[in-house]
């Protein structure tokens, strides 16, 4: 294969490589923007990818296989935004316990629902490309963004769906006070943990689609194949300067290192090791070259 061909298979995989990250950290985005550090990503994605392709294998619609994803995630997270908001549990504690129970509870399930504890393999239709035939053609551009499932461009449609939700909404703006001043909120006559909770749930929403998204083009369900990617879009979160668009470039870019390291697996005399952790390499650099600029900007008096 020639350089570029490289290039646009690396590209291409990318952007689909990109789709649960940026789900999930959209779904980060609104518990941040709440005053909420959601550290529970992780497991939403998981408890989503269980069901979600359980659910498409059940009802044979992949569209239903992300609804069922989702619904789980939105459940266990509206458990999660509970057991914090409402008992004043430890949202850190309950986050990890959050994460322990998603992996936890999908092995036993899939062991009692399908008799295996590692690896459940589904019959789910195929996922349908609906720009691939007609504009799959097109040189680089058409492997790289027309030749991608549906799932794709609705992560799109969710990022624009977000913006316009935080920046051009009352309910927006009411989750973005109640992060900044809650106290205000209050005294406005309004609950800021029900905000909270919202945010939460809506977080679960998206982390479940995040997951299904990983199961359904696989047809499987492998235990914890999330795979840190729920870590990686909250480091995502804070690397776009909390805005979906910049959120969207971040994750972009890890899912770039992802897919490089998957076509590094064919290179001869590159340690497995080394390669597996270069996407988890890319994001901890990211974080620090990123955390770096922020304070620069402080320091000159910038908005960083």
């Amino acid at each position: 294969m020639s350089g570029q061909g490289t290039a646009v298979l690396i590209a291409a995989n990318a952007v689909s490589a990109m789709t649960p990250l940026l789900l999930a950290a959209l779904g980060g985005l609104f518990t941040e923007l709440s005053g909420t550090l959601n550290i529970a990503l992780e497991g939403l994605m998981l408890i989503g990818a269980f069901f979600g392709a359980a659910s498409a294998s059940a009802s044979g619609s992949v569209l239903l296989g992300m609804a069922g994803g989702s619904l789980a995630g939105a459940l266990l997270a509206w458990a999660y935004g509970s057991a914090t908001i409402n008992l004043d549990a430890n949202p850190f504690i309950t986050g990890l316990a959050t994460n322990i129970f998603a992996s936890g509870s999908s092995v036993l399930l899939s062991k009692r629902l399908f008799g295996s504890k590692s690896v459940v393999t589904f019959v789910i239709p195929a996922i349908q490309k609906p720009f691939a035939r007609a504009l799959g053609g097109i040189p680089v551009l058409g492997p790289i963004l027309f030749s991608q499932s549906w799932i794709v461009y609705a992560s799109w449609l969710a990022a624009f769906t977000a913006w316009v939700l935080i920046s051009r909404t009352v309910f927006g703006a009411r989750i973005r006070a109640t992060g900044a001043n809650s106290e205000a909120v209050s005294a406005s006559g309004f609950s800021p943990d029900r905000y909270r909770l919202a945010a939460i749930v809506i977080s679960g929403v998206l982390s479940g689609a995040a997951g299904a998204s990983l199961s359904l083009p696989l047809s499987a369900y492998v235990p914890n194949m999330s795979a840190g990617r729920g870590w990686i879009a909250l480091v995502a979160v804070y690397l776009g300067f909390r805005k979906p668009w910049g959120i969207a470039l971040a994750c972009f870019t890890f899912a770039l290192a992802e897919s490089y390291s998957n076509y590094a697996q064919g290179f001869r005399g590159l340690p497995s090791e080394f390669i597996l952790v270069i996407p988890y390499a890319a994001s901890l650099l990211a974080l620090a070259v990123g955390t770096i600029a922020r304070r620069a900007g402080v320091k000159r008096g910038g908005n960083l």
